[in-house]
């Protein structure tokens, strides 16, 4: 029969013989070049796309690829099951027989075959996977050196413990569980000098033993103790702290702690009974006068209170009408309290809790603190009669005379800082003793008359010559340095 070229074309290339080829069809290493190269060609559509290096890679198993449980997957699967497969793959000699191995227990994802080898235990090819060659792989967060897990199996030793503690790293303390491995951890922090490593390992101990054990082995360690003291100081455990010192037999501490909760209570008549407690506690002599003004002054506070806050609503008193109270007085320092007095009850009786005398004899306050204090507050008022009556005194034969016990420099400034008029400073700056610091003061609050005079008595014409560019022209003080410049009866110096 004669065919024509094309149907024998067509006839061969649809047979399911082949031509004779040298090589062997069941050539395992011809079909694994065949599946390379298919994943080649896969891998080259995949590398294109990298707008989506944010999408999660997800194995077989569900797991998302490159967490902590798929690479322990990943490195059991390689070391093992992996293996077995190869030696199966030694014992047999046709393609077919690869299609039987056991699954491993551990698969690949895809995503990994075609994106390549982005971290330990990816393969970029599928030949890789089946590569004679051993290759260990690790999790990212697994190959770290194995001494960095020794404290989560319990072998550090005190010394290394404090070591990890001072360099801030994380440890646990829990297996040091005899009074001896805790001492000796103590110590060791004590030795480092280190206050954060031993306030950690005190906090531990405070944690595991009794108050009892704990306090007898700080009493020989006086370190540590100390910063036992700080620790519950500054966390405010009045309660174990006083059974320190009661332990201790430290009773001024003991009391000084002790008197500290009044800080805690707010009501004033609980805080009033709680420092009458107080007043018995073995203090000091300085510290148990303190204690008692105390008790006294927020005695006295209570009954300014309520009586001044009954003249408020009352709305009958002129001071308080004028000058309404911003803020109530109650523990109020002694200082406030004294100031409040003048203000408000300057002139009221000695025999009265309310009056500024009685204050000041009552808690023995220094006359210059009174002075300073009652100055501010008239000042404050304007109340300048009462300023000037401040500081006049009568010696035994009836004369009066200005005394400051503050200085009257210190007086001149605060009269200026409430604004006090022209007329006043130049009085009290008059009765500064020092000639270089009266004419300071006279030149900064523009007292002239003051410059003026004290320039005219040193005979001082070039410094009054001087300060007359500094007056208004025409002015009477120009009019007066004019008439003193043109005396003949002073004899200048210079």
């Amino acid at each position: 029969m004669s065919w024509t070229k094309g149907d024998e074309e067509e006839y061969w290339n649809s047979s399911k013989f082949k031509a004779f080829t040298f090589d062997d069809e069941d050539d395992e290493l011809s079909q694994l070049k065949e599946s390379k190269q298919a994943v080649n060609s896969l891998r080259d559509f995949v590398d294109d796309d990298d707008d989506d290096e944010d999408l999660e890679r997800v194995s077989w198993s569900g797991e998302p690829v490159g967490s902590i449980s798929w690479s322990i997957r990943e490195t059991a699967g390689n070391s093992g099951s992996t293996h077995e497969g190869r030696e199966q793959l030694k014992s047999r000699n046709s393609f077919s027989s690869y299609a039987q191995l056991p699954k491993p227990t551990s698969t690949y994802s895809l995503s990994s075959f075609f994106r390549g080898r982005t971290r330990p235990g990816s393969f970029q090819f599928l030949s890789d996977a089946l590569s004679d060659t051993p290759a260990k792989s690790y999790a990212p967060e697994l190959g770290r050196p194995k001494g960095e897990y020794r404290d989560y199996s319990n072998d550090w030793s005190p010394s290394d413990t404090v070591r990890r503690l001072r360099k801030g790293k994380i440890c646990s303390l829990e297996r040091f569980r005899s009074l001896q491995d805790k001492l000796q951890l103590l110590e060791e922090a004590v030795s480092m000098h280190d206050g954060n490593v031993i306030t950690a390992v005190l906090i531990f101990l405070k944690r595991t033993l009794s108050k009892e054990i704990l306090f007898r082995e700080l009493e020989v360690r006086q370190v540590a103790l100390r910063h036992l003291i700080h620790f519950l100081k500054e966390i405010g455990d009045q309660k174990l702290l006083l059974d320190l010192f009661r332990f201790l037999d430290r009773t001024e501490e003991l009391a000084l702690s002790h008197y500290q909760e009044h800080l805690n209570i707010q009501d004033p008549e609980k805080r009033k009974e709680f420092l009458k407690t107080c007043i018995g506690l073995p203090f000091s002599a300085e510290d148990s006068a303190h204690v008692q003004d105390h008790y006294t002054l927020l005695e006295r506070q209570i009954i300014i209170e309520a009586n001044d806050r009954h003249l408020e609503l009352a709305g009958q008193t002129e001071i308080f009408r004028k000058h309404p109270r911003k803020a109530s007085i109650l523990n109020m320092p002694l200082v406030t309290t004294l100031f409040y007095s003048c203000f408000y009850h300057y002139t009221e009786a000695e025999g009265t809790f309310s009056s500024p005398i009685n204050l000041k004899k009552t808690f023995k306050i220094p006359d210059k603190q009174y002075v300073l204090t009652a100055l501010a507050a008239r000042a404050k008022l304007r109340a300048w009669h009462d300023v000037d009556a401040l500081f006049t005194t009568k010696n035994w034969l009836g004369y009066t005379k200005k005394r400051a016990p503050i200085g009257f420099h210190r007086v001149v400034e605060i009269l200026h800082k409430n604004s006090a008029p022209v007329q006043i400073l130049q009085e009290y700056v008059n009765l500064v003793e020092d000639v270089d610091t009266k004419l300071n003061l006279a030149t900064k609050f523009k007292c002239h008359d003051v410059v003026i005079d004290t320039c005219r008595d040193l005979k001082d014409r070039q410094q009054l010559l001087a300060y007359r560019s500094k007056v208004d022209k025409g002015s009477a003080e120009e009019e007066k340095i004019d008439a003193i410049l043109s005396s003949s009866q002073i004899r200048w110096k210079n």
